[in-house]
């Protein structure tokens, strides 16, 4: 199977993203879940391996930290759990960022 290209890939997640960004500002703890979704795909398509401690413990440890950091905000929406404001803010702030990361880690040669 062929990779796909990286500005193929930039496109949809863009739109993705532009898809929920209303979502996000009305109703940021609903929304949560599928931003961690969005940017759980975009690494695991950049060859993150999420679920390896090894990554947890290497150069990537940094992205897949705030990653795993948020992922754990948004399984508590999930279950239903009352999350803090502040921890939902702070998981939309930290994959914005990974977001915007992996954009420009598409435009590096």
């Amino acid at each position: 199977m062929a990779t796909p290209e990286p500005g193929l890939d930039r496109h949809e997640w863009e739109s993705e993203l532009a898809s929920i960004e209303d979502d996000l500002h009305d109703s940021p703890t609903e929304t949560l879940p599928e931003l961690t979704r969005l940017v759980e795909r975009m690494l695991e398509e950049r060859g993150y391996d999420l679920d390896d401690p090894v990554a947890r413990e290497g150069e990537e440890r940094e992205i897949v930290a705030e990653y795993l950091a948020a992922r754990e905000v948004a399984d508590r929406v999930d279950r239903g759990e009352d999350v803090d404001p502040g921890d939902v803010a702070s998981a939309i702030e930290g994959l914005v960022s990974l977001f915007q990361f992996v954009l420009v880690e598409l435009e590096s040669p």
